[in-house]
């Protein structure tokens, strides 16, 4: 989350002074991020140090104020045509649990799943209904519509996440299941034994003379008693007709 460009963004409707920021900065996101004031003085302390904001005096009860510069209007600029850089998506707490409970001795992962899963489903709850005060709100044009509309759309940004969190835990535990029973299938298959792994030509079928006799000397025209040498060869083969039904 940038704290800095979220001040320049209040800083850009006025001067305000360190605590007036936070309370709008809390208001417009719905305390979704809060912040603490020391936060955000160390903020101001940096983007003035960058020339992106300036001191503008005081209010009449002595607080200090803060304007944003010419420089900080183009900083501000550039950051809403800038998209969001995805190539190092920030650390995601529940990704790393399951990732490290993977094969880890006496944790039962798909309990750590319906765990999670039932306090993604309360928190979808939560946000679902704070979406509705929020509409009944901006309909009701008796609060401030700017921070209701700004809530509004962080609150459904936190729905479609926790949507998409549910799905993916749901994905998870079918992984899961998949791969036991790929493990449990694998390690019921017999290993196949030396003699499965005769060549097919020690078959008697295969090396008398008399079914040998057609394949050399009966012209390519003529209906020959190949196939059915193949047939009596893997009837009396167990451990090839093993290797074929095992393809």
């Amino acid at each position: 989350m940038s704290i800095r460009h979220g001040l320049l963004a209040l800083l850009e409707r006025g001067p305000r002074y360190g605590s007036q920021l936070r309370t709008e900065f809390e208001s417009r996101t719905g305390s979704t991020w809060p912040l603490n004031v020391g936060q955000v003085y160390t903020t101001l302390a940096r983007l003035e140090r960058d020339g992106l904001v300036a001191p503008g005096g005081e209010d009449p009860a002595g607080h200090t104020l803060y304007a944003i510069t010419d420089t900080g209007r183009a900083e501000l600029r550039a950051w809403y045509e800038r998209p969001v850089d995805r190539t190092n998506p920030p650390r995601d707490e529940l990704s790393i649990k399951l990732a490290m409970a993977v094969g880890a001795p006496g944790v039962d992962i798909r309990s750590v799943i319906q765990s999670q899963r039932h306090a993604t489903i309360q928190a979808m709850q939560d946000y679902t209904r704070l979406k509705a005060q929020a509409l009944a709100a901006i309909e009701s044009g008796k609060t401030r519509e700017r921070d209701d509309l700004a809530w509004l759309l962080v609150l459904e940004q936190l729905i479609f996440q926790t949507e998409a969190e549910a799905r993916w835990l749901d994905h998870c535990e079918t992984r899961l299941v998949r791969l036991s029973h790929t493990v449990a299938r694998s390690t019921e298959e017999p290993d196949p034994t030396p003699a499965s792994r005769t060549p097919a030509t020690t078959s008697p079928a295969t090396t008398s003379p008399a079914t040998a006799s057609p394949v050399t000397t009966a012209p390519v025209t003529t209906p020959v008693s190949v196939p059915g040498a193949a047939t009596t060869a893997a009837t009396t083969d167990p451990s090839r007709t093993a290797r074929i039904r095992r393809r």
